[in-house]
């Protein structure tokens, strides 16, 4: 037999088998082993479940100056501090798109005033819990860099820190205090003259206060967040119970609650605090829906699914998560 012939069947052969063992068996498919209905139950139960509510607090910025040596000239604009407000003005922003606060606007509140004077209407003011004092306490530039035989490079450094204190609207009870401090910089290099150069960067001063800021509202929403929540209701219709604070607040139907009552107020002998007594649970409730269109005026109706609220004054029952 010819080999050019059974090298050539050879080659044959084995294209033939290869191009067999490519092709692989269709995919069959199968059930899975816990049932559909189960399953089913399962996402329901998911999304069903809802985070504990969170409350926003109500609070002001009462002042944020510069006390620093920084900006303190004679050269100042007729409102007096720039950089105090610049730091108010990043403060209140901060805190605003945080979503965990309501704020309310103090330091220009003469320019409301003024606004509601001029168009006739009147300024309807609501208290806060809480407000926030404090001051720019370090800020500083400096400038470092190196140089070598052939090579030199340059950096801008600018820091600050700011400082604050919150402080119960009611008492004047400083109840927490912290700080945040920010840094930013900018370098540039050369290699025997050519290279970028370095020139005064003024926003290294914004970046800095922006991160020390940022700092503050961090820590803050951190201790916010452990003050125990609680609502009061609004009124009654039949069954129903209309209790403030909604959807913005994390209220959501099928949640539950307790109804409690105020407890009695007492003056500690030992600090002259008034201290509220524990109240005594007398309802459960289920949120059935919410209502209103932003969290200022923002509701949530509820059914009462064990005890009883009748015969108490609603306006000295609390609301508070079970």
């Amino acid at each position: 037999m010819n080999p050019k012939t059974n090298n050539g069947s050879a080659l044959f052969l084995a294209i033939l088998l290869g191009g067999c063992a490519v092709q692989t068996p269709s995919a069959i498919p199968k059930e899975s082993a816990t049932p559909v209905k189960q399953e089913q139950v399962a996402q329901q139960t998911v999304l069903s479940t809802v985070s504990a509510p969170t409350l926003k607090r109500k609070i002001a910025l009462g002042r944020i100056s510069n006390e620093t040596n920084y900006g303190q000239s004679l050269l100042r604009d007729t409102s007096g501090d720039p950089l105090g407000k610049q730091v108010t003005d990043m403060l209140s922003k901060a805190l605003t798109e945080s979503g965990s606060y309501l704020v309310f606007e103090r330091p220009d509140i003469s320019k409301l005033k003024a606004e509601s004077q001029l168009t006739g209407t009147q300024l309807n003011l609501v208290g806060v819990d809480a407000l926030i004092i404090g001051s720019l306490t370090e800020f500083g530039r400096k400038t470092v860099g190196q140089s070598g035989f052939a090579s030199s490079s340059k950096k801008q450094v600018a820091f600050a820190k700011v400082d604050v204190r919150v402080v119960d609207a009611k008492t004047g009870y400083v109840f927490f205090a912290t700080s945040g401090a920010g840094e930013a910089s900018t370098e540039t290099a050369s290699t025997f003259g050519f290279g970028s150069q370095a020139s005064y960067d003024g926003t290294l001063n914004d970046a800095a206060i922006r991160q020390a800021v940022s700092e503050v509202v961090n820590k803050l929403a951190n201790q916010m967040s452990q003050r125990p929540w609680q609502t009061g209701i609004l009124s009654t219709e039949g069954p129903l119970l209309f209790i403030a604070g909604g959807k913005a607040q994390g209220i959501r139907p099928g949640m539950t609650f307790d109804v409690q009552t105020a407890g009695r107020k007492v003056k500690s002998p030992q600090t002259g605090f008034e201290i509220s007594l524990p109240g005594q649970s007398i309802a459960v409730i289920r949120i059935d829906s919410n209502f209103g269109d932003n969290e200022t005026n923002e509701g949530s109706v509820a059914s009462v699914i064990k005890g009883a609220v009748q015969g108490h004054n609603i306006q000295e029952l609390l609301v508070v998560p079970q």
